[in-house]
C-alpha cells in the first residue's frame, strides 16, 4: 500500500512518460497519500483547504497563471506553496517551468517530474496505477482458478486437495490464477483481484510429486496473470460438515477486506468428483448473474403446486353430494 515516484518513472512501457527536472531527490521517498489534486487555488492564494500531502499537478492552466505574474508576486506565491510539505509535483504538457519554481522546489528537495502526455490523459493514466499501488491488500492460503469466466477461490484445511481440483480443472481446460499462496487486493468498494506471487507465479505443488510448472506442461493458455474472486468454495472433511446446503435456499457469504462474496461450502468424501462439482459451481453463478436462480425457482414451484392441491383437497371435504 506505499508508492515510490521512482517506481513511476521506472514503470514498465513508461505509460506517463515521466522525466525528473529536479535530480534525483526525493525520488525514494514513499507517497503519504494516494489523492491527485491540482494546487490553483493555493497559488492563487486560497490556502484555508490546501491539502498538502497530496500529489499536485501543473497543468498548462496553471502554469500560464504563473508566467502571467509579475517576477516578486510569482516568487511570492510559489514560496508560500513550497512551504508546505509537498510530497511531488508533476508538470504536464512538457511544460517550461518559471525558473523561481525550479529554484524553490530544489531547496525544499521537492521532486518535480515533467509529463508530455496532456493534463486529461495524464489524470486518466496516472490514477489506476496509483489506486492499484495504495490498495488493500492481504494474503490468503489457498487455490484460485478461472472455471467458464467465474473465478473460484478454493479454501480449506492444508491437504485437503485444493491444488489436486485446480490442477484437475486445469487438465479440464480450465486456467490456474494462483496456487498456495493468493494476493488479493481490493479495487473500488467491491472488486477483490486474486494474483500469484511472484515468484511462485504458477506453479503448484503437488503432494508425492512435487512442484509442476503449469504452462510448461498445459501451455501458456491454462494460466492467468490476475482474475477478480466471485466465489469462494470451502472444502470441509465430510465429518466436519454436517450444515452443508442441500438445497441452494440456505445462501452463505464471507467477507474479504471488507467484502462480501458468496460462499459454497462443498463436504469431502472418497468418489467425490470434485471438479464437477466446481464446474457446476461456477456455471450456477453465471445462471444467477443472468437472473435464473434455480432454487428459489424450484422452490417457489413446490409451493405452488402444494397450494393448488391443498385447494382441491378442500374443495372435496365441502363436496356432501
Amino acid at each position: 500500500m506505499t508508492l515510490r515516484l521512482r517506481e513511476l518513472l521506472e514503470r514498465t512501457g513508461d505509460p506517463l512518460q515521466l522525466e525528473a527536472i529536479t535530480g534525483e531527490d526525493g525520488l525514494d521517498g514513499f507517497l503519504p497519500d494516494q489523492e491527485i489534486a491540482s494546487p490553483g487555488l493555493v497559488l492563487a492564494g486560497f490556502t484555508e483547504r490546501f491539502s498538502p500531502n497530496r500529489m499536485h499537478v501543473l497543468g498548462e492552466t496553471e502554469v500560464s497563471y504563473l508566467r502571467s505574474l509579475p517576477a516578486d508576486e510569482r516568487r511570492q506565491k510559489l514560496e508560500t506553496f513550497f512551504e508546505y510539505d509537498v510530497p511531488c509535483v508533476f508538470v504536464t504538457k512538457g511544460q517550461e517551468l518559471p525558473p523561481e519554481m525550479l529554484e524553490l522546489a530544489k531547496e525544499r528537495r521537492t521532486p518535480i517530474l515533467r509529463s508530455k502526455l496532456k493534463t486529461a490523459e495524464f489524470f486518466r493514466r496516472i490514477k489506476p496505477i496509483i489506486e492499484q499501488a495504495f490498495a488493500p491488500r492481504t494474503t490468503v492460503h489457498g487455490s484460485m482458478a478461472d472455471v467458464y469466466g467465474v473465478g473460484l477461490l478454493f479454501v480449506g484445511r492444508s491437504g485437503i486437495g485444493k491444488s489436486e481440483c485446480v490442477l484437475d480443472l486445469v487438465e479440464r481446460g480450465h486456467r490456474l490464477v494462483a496456487d498456495d499462496v493468493v494476493l488479493i487486493s481490493r479495487r473500488g468498494n467491491d472488486v477483490l483481484i486474486a494474483q500469484g506471487h511472484e515468484l511462485a507465479r504458477h506453479h503448484m505443488e503437488i503432494r508425492g510429486i512435487g512442484l509442476v510448472d503449469v504452462p510448461s506442461l498445459f501451455g501458456i493458455r491454462a494460466v492467468r496473470q490476475q482474475k477478480r474472486i466471485e466465489v469462494v468454495v470451502q472444502l470441509e472433511d465430510w465429518d466436519t460438515a454436517k450444515d452443508a446446503d442441500r438445497t441452494g435456499l440456505a445462501r452463505q457469504e464471507t467477507v474479504i477486506l471488507g467484502v462480501a462474496l458468496p460462499k459454497v461450502m462443498i463436504p469431502l468424501n472418497p468418489g467425490k468428483n470434485l471438479t464437477v462439482i466446481s464446474e457446476v459451481v461456477a456455471m450456477l453463478h453465471l445462471l444467477r448473474y443472468s437472473g435464473v436462480d434455480v432454487a428459489t425457482s424450484f422452490n417457489e414451484r413446490l409451493i405452488r403446486r402444494m397450494t393448488e392441491q391443498r385447494g382441491i383437497r378442500e374443495y372435496l371435504q365441502e363436496d356432501y353430494e
